[in-house]
């Protein structure tokens, strides 16, 4: 079965090294805007999250799919995170800690899929990607806490815990021991 790529880049998307920056349905300050989004690479990225993390070799088919790399693995990331909470609420302000919290970008010491990734061509193309990726960092925490809690118990979901320990293409974005 192969892994599932994503259908939303079309010719005229802008890249930042040689990733797609996609429109994003956010209220979330940043270069992306969703205006009349009906799907997004958050929406596509949780939708075949739980299918994808198995896979330990994924084909870079367009740019978007690297895009949709990056948020799986924060996902993952996240995951980690909200399996320690206790509640919706907590897990809300766990997952805007994270999103805002600095991280590398390709390029940089630190970012685990270099290999894939091209740097910045330029110090604008750099701060346009950090603050491209901490949109997609904040509004994907969000999204996920509507998935992963559920409104009855107000717990996370064992449907979703589940895949803590599953690692797309055995990579991470936090550093190991994290």
């Amino acid at each position: 079965m192969p892994a599932y790529h994503s259908s939303l880049m079309i010719p005229d998307t802008r890249l930042v090294g040689n990733m797609a920056l996609l429109p994003l349905k956010t209220q979330f300050k940043g270069p992306a805007r969703g205006d009349g989004v009906e799907s997004d690479i958050i929406d596509e990225a949780i939708y075949y999250f739980k299918a994808n993390v198995f896979f330990k070799n994924y084909e870079i088919k367009n740019e978007a799919d690297r895009t949709l790399i990056y948020v799986t693995l924060y996902i993952s990331e996240c995951l980690k995170r909200l399996q320690k909470c206790s509640s919706r609420n907590q897990g809300e302000k766990e997952m805007y800690t994270l999103g805002i919290t600095n991280f590398p970008i390709p390029g940089e010491p630190g970012f685990p899929l270099n290999a894939m990734y091209v740097k910045p061509a330029n110090k604008q193309e750099e701060e346009t990607m950090r603050a491209y990726l901490q949109q997609i960092r904040q509004e994907t925490g969000l999204r996920l806490c509507d998935r992963v809690f559920d409104p009855q118990t107000d717990k996370p979901s064992k449907w979703w815990v589940c895949f803590v320990k599953k690692q797309f293409m055995n990579k991470s974005l936090s550093a190991p021991g994290q």
